[in-house]
């Protein structure tokens, strides 16, 4: 499955996400909670602008997105 992510790239990629497709649903990121590196790449625990809670997991190596909702706010 093609997984969508818009993200604000400043020094690098992805520096922090700003938006996500999300079951045909454009998400739209309300605040970074927490954000780390593992050794495939990057990870980042995201609040929606309604809530929402979901872990966004990006793979450096295949250049691929991962999403899993968490929780409801």
């Amino acid at each position: 499955m093609c997984v969508t992510v818009e993200c604000y790239a400043g020094y690098r990629y992805p520096q922090r996400p700003l938006a996500f497709l999300w079951e045909g649903e454009r998400v739209t990121v309300g605040a970074v909670e927490r954000s780390w590196r593992t050794p495939s790449g990057l990870t980042f625990c995201v609040c929606t602008v309604d809530g929402r809670r979901f872990t966004l997991v990006y793979d450096e190596i295949d250049g691929r997105w991962d999403i899993q909702p968490t929780s409801r706010g």
